[in-house]
């Protein structure tokens, strides 16, 4: 065996061995039904070894950044390694069919076609290509929410500029009574000069799930196009893009996927690559070929190898029970909090329009000050949202939460507010 093949064997069966043991656990656990098994804390605990947590606070902040599970990581570590080795000699030989596997696995994971689907750093490079490459003529309008990402709508707001077009920003309800009042609301912002609609598929200040499909159909119905932010949906929830039928999608592979920083995927329904300029020429692709899209120069290429390692721990869970697990997580603390005086929730209090991400705020408490409270008091990592309509926490626990955890947030959050 020379030293590559030795390499490549070496990183493939160490993570091999891990992985092996959480299939072996959820193997043990298939005749439970998944929302018994989400309230499973005995369970869980295995799943929580496998991740290295620091002692010095609970983290409930894993929307910006999920941590990825120890034998994914030393995976990454060992393909960082591996191209050092090999050097240009990998990047020469390797590289693009390395990297066209890796694609294709992602594309199944998304249920789309591999041509349909790149590569990229992060959701926010994923949609500002599109944003950007999109031929905005002065007049043309986009809607979008007050509540969306802040690089999106930065984006185009710089295309305002630049070309003259007009964006129409929604406010979202944080508590809808129906899918209607959502769909009606972005309607009601559609004119005839307006040709791309963004909406996000779980807000990520709130992580209210938006009715995508409904959403896209009554645009498309209005020949708008429709360009989904999946940030923290892709991995969450267990959908497939072409669910959805939109034209556009992107996504982080850093969040709830678990792999390595840098990572994220955008999609671009095939018959919409075509009309897509690239922000980057590159002249070796026809118009038609998505990775025109995708020229990114020397790339650090064991970023993409990485994310097979992440797929692996990902579908040894199950995407059934992995958004089981998140939303009883969610659930269990909210429950607790939800009418208790001064204290405001800012997510659905239907539980089918959330999952693992809520936010709270107390009342005559600024959002910055309730998280200075919570981490300097009590030891809780979480994250000041005060944008929009939205004041308050962002509270994001992740599959090694533990409910104990959530009890100890929960009285921390019952003291301020009495306070």
């Amino acid at each position: 065996m020379n030293k590559r093949d030795f390499l490549r064997a070496t990183s493939a069966a160490s993570v091999g061995v891990a992985l092996s043991d959480v299939r072996s656990l959820f193997a043990e656990a298939a005749h439970i039904p998944v929302a018994e098994l989400a309230r499973d804390e005995a369970f869980w605990s295995a799943i929580r070894a496998k991740f290295k947590l620091k002692p010095d606070y609970i983290n409930l902040e894993n929307g910006y950044y999920c941590m990825q599970p120890q034998e994914v990581l030393e995976a990454f570590i060992g393909r960082v390694r591996e191209i050092n080795t090999e050097a240009s000699y990998y990047m020469r030989t390797r590289q693009y069919d390395d990297k066209l596997a890796v694609r294709t696995r992602l594309a199944g994971l998304a249920g789309c076609s591999s041509d349909e689907l790149i590569i990229t750093r992060n959701t926010t490079e994923s949609l500002d290509t599109v944003i950007a490459g999109l031929d905005w003529k002065a007049g043309d309008e986009a809607v979008m929410a007050e509540q969306d990402y802040g690089a999106m709508l930065d984006q185009f707001d710089l295309q305002a500029r630049r070309y003259g077009m007009v964006n129409r920003r929604v406010l979202l309800p944080l508590d809808p009574k129906s899918d209607e009042e959502i769909v009606n609301l972005y309607a009601g912002a559609i004119t005839q000069r307006t040709r791309l609609l963004m909406i996000g598929h779980m807000v990520n200040i709130t992580g209210h799930i938006l009715p995508v499909r409904k959403i896209v159909d009554m645009a498309h119905s209005r020949n708008v196009q429709v360009m989904v932010d999946g940030a923290h949906a892709f991995a969450h929830l267990d959908f497939k893009i072409p669910d959805l039928d939109c034209d556009y999608y992107g996504a982080s592979l850093h969040k709830w996927l678990g792999a390595n920083l840098g990572a994220g995927i955008l999609y671009v329904r095939k018959d919409r690559i075509e009309k897509l300029w690239p922000i980057y020429g590159d002249k070796g692709m026809a118009d038609t070929d998505i990775r025109k899209l995708n020229h990114t120069g020397t790339h650090p290429v064991h970023t993409d190898l990485a994310i097979m390692s992440a797929i692996d721990f990902h579908e040894s869970i199950g995407i059934a029970r992995k958004e089981a697990r998140l939303r009883y997580l969610q659930n269990y603390w909210t429950k607790q909090v939800r009418g208790v005086p001064r204290i405001v929730l800012n997510t659905p209090s239907d539980p089918r329009r959330s999952c693992a991400i809520a936010n709270v705020g107390v009342e005559g408490v600024a959002p910055k000050e309730l998280s200075k409270r919570l981490l300097e008091k009590y030891r809780i990592w979480t994250v000041a949202i005060d944008t929009a309509n939205v004041h308050g926490a962002r509270i994001t626990p992740h599959l090694y939460t533990t409910t104990g955890e959530l009890d100890a947030f929960v009285r921390a959050l019952r003291e301020i507010a009495a306070a």
